[in-house]
């Protein structure tokens, strides 16, 4: 039989790209949900997408690196940069500060690379309020209280003291899930890891995201 190449034309061909613009995806949840198993593994397996570095004010802690866990500023640089309005988000946690840098995550979206956030309600919301349409917002819900409970004693990282108190904030954590686009529940972590990989992946088809594809589409009709 012969086969047309016209119809089936050779599928090792190189594939036209479409040029689209970066997102940010936030990604919060009470700890203990979920989260932090969520944000590693799409990092590992995707080359597209980078964790967004904060800047602080505190000291860096033995084994932090310059630039891969933070960016250890002074509180001067801190207040110049909230003054001249270059931070996504900041917040003061005790008495050190931390914000998101403007600049890398402009950079990050505008060569199409997606901007990972692992962040509260309360950062969420400054983002919301600068980001635009550059944000998708996903919350990641226990499939309930026991269960947060279980795995927060699992872990083994926290005293029974730290437990409870994580356990009466996640409450009201929880209660501004409305504030999100999309809900991932955490039964099952392999699952909400597709969940939230879903999200990503058709949110980088939206059609204002791809602002390549006027030329992508002219091209073609140019060829006929």
């Amino acid at each position: 039989m012969t086969i047309d190449p016209q119809v089936h034309p050779d599928r090792t061909a190189e594939r036209k790209t479409i040029h689209r613009r970066g997102l940010m995806l936030v990604l919060s949840s009470p700890s203990g949900a979920g989260k932090s198993t969520v944000t590693r593994a799409l990092l590992a397996e995707d080359d597209s997408i980078s964790l967004s570095v904060s800047v602080t004010t505190r000291p860096p802690r033995s084994g932090e690196v310059e630039g891969r866990d933070y960016r250890f500023i002074t509180e001067d640089q801190y207040r110049t940069l909230v003054e001249s309005d270059d931070l996504l988000e900041h917040a003061r946690v005790f008495d050190n500060y931390y914000g998101t840098p403007r600049g890398p995550v402009e950079a990050e979206l505008a060569a199409g690379r997606d901007v990972l956030f692992d962040i509260d309600w309360q950062g969420t919301q400054q983002l919301a309020d600068k980001a635009g349409g550059d944000l998708v917002r996903v919350f990641i819900l226990p499939p309930s209280m026991t269960e947060l409970e279980r795995r927060l004693h699992t872990r083994a990282q926290d005293s029974e003291q730290v437990v409870r108190r994580r356990m009466a904030r996640a409450a009201d954590e929880m209660s501004h899930w409305p504030e999100y686009d999309y809900i991932v529940v955490n039964q099952v972590v392999e699952q909400a890891i597709a969940d939230v990989r879903a999200v990503l992946t058709a949110e980088r088809l939206r059609r204002r995201r791809q602002v390549g594809l006027a030329a992508f589409v002219n091209a073609m009709r140019g060829e006929s």
